[in-house]
């Protein structure tokens, strides 16, 4: 009887890339309500149960009054505005331990039942310890707004999102693998190939950029475009910048790099669907083309509306959907490269 199961942990990674979408979009919601920095502690067990009394709240409020966030900008919060944003953190955390749970048990069960096809043990096992190291790095991020910032490094805070679209892109690559091995034992995992490298390095940079926009507050340096403040190129927000302190923490310069190197992304998707079309997958070549028009119209509405909640959380939520898109393309243009040789 063979044991192997592809086709059903496909299905249960898929599951688990809708989940870490999810926490994407949670993780937006959480940073544009200024909610990350409310939970003081990492208690990876007990900080599952929220404060469930008068006392707790109380007690967990007190702590948050400790740090510089509540001292110089939310100082008289109330206890209901705390709990408000008490809630967000809370809601992403605990997407986190749901999200551990629902990867280790079901990839115990597969693998006491030997259902685990040769050469994805180590996938699979490589996906589950970077999920844990994205809950260390999600600490090391808070840790880094809770004593001399008001707010979390915008260099933590672009790891944290760059590592969790990285595991979303690891999910649904190595489900498409299955899928294919279910549909023929005879299929090999796809390649990475130079092309797809390049889409990915230039997709990445722009990422880098958003979470560096986030993290500086730069999406409200103007509501202008395509022009910023009546100008193409703003120039640095503070005098006497050099030019590589300026790309890396200067929240003009950092804007204008995000809004422009978009259409270095569009350029790069562009080919790549067409590369995906031309290999067959033409609903491929449609899901990258809307992906990536959907998010340049949404950024463009977060610039003008001044950074609109409900605008910009579906920015972030539909480009980790232009990262799905991506890495699917680039895996059937893999494939297809598998097949030819």
């Amino acid at each position: 009887m063979n044991r192997l199961r592809p086709n059903a942990i496909a299905n249960w990674l898929l599951v688990v890339a809708l989940l870490v979408f999810s926490m994407v979009v949670v993780g937006g919601i959480t940073r544009l309500t200024e909610s990350g920095l409310s939970i003081t502690e990492w208690k990876p067990v007990s900080g599952a149960v929220p404060p469930l009394n008068e006392a707790a709240w109380q007690e967990a409020f007190a702590k948050y009054q400790q740090i510089p966030e509540y001292q110089l900008i939310n100082k008289g919060m109330t206890l209901a505005q705390f709990k408000f944003i008490y809630f967000w953190e809370f809601i992403h955390r605990l997407l986190g331990r749901l999200i551990g749970v629902a990867f280790a048990l079901p990839l115990a069960w597969f693998a006491l039942r030997r259902a685990i096809p040769n050469g994805y043990g180590w996938r699979l096992s490589a996906l589950l310890a970077l999920g844990g190291l994205q809950g260390a790095i999600g600490w090391w991020m808070v840790a880094s707004g809770l004593t001399l910032r008001t707010d979390v490094s915008h260099y933590r805070l672009a790891t944290h999102l760059l590592t969790a679209l990285f595991i979303l892109g690891g999910l649904i690559w190595t489900a498409l693998d299955l899928k294919a091995l279910a549909a023929s034992p005879a299929s090999r995992p796809a390649r990475l190939t130079g092309f797809g490298i390049c889409v990915l390095v230039i997709l990445a940079i722009q990422l880098l950029f958003g979470a560096y926009t986030a993290g500086l507050n730069a999406g409200l340096v103007t509501s202008q475009w395509p022009l910023m403040n009546g100008s193409f190129f703003p120039g640095a927000t503070q005098a006497g910048r050099s030019a590589v302190d300026a790309i890396f923490n200067d929240p003009a310069i950092i804007h204008f790099i995000h809004r422009w190197w978009a259409w270095v992304v569009v350029a790069a998707l562009v080919l790549l669907a067409r590369l995906v079309k031309a290999a067959g997958s033409r609903r491929v070549s449609i899901a990258i083309h809307s992906a990536f028009g959907t998010q340049i119209i949404l950024g463009i509405a977060t610039v003008m509306t001044g950074v609109s909640l409900p605008i910009a959380v579906l920015h972030q939520a539909v480009g980790a959907l232009v990262v799905a898109a991506t890495v699917w393309g680039i895996h059937v243009i893999g494939r297809n490269t598998e097949s030819a040789s």
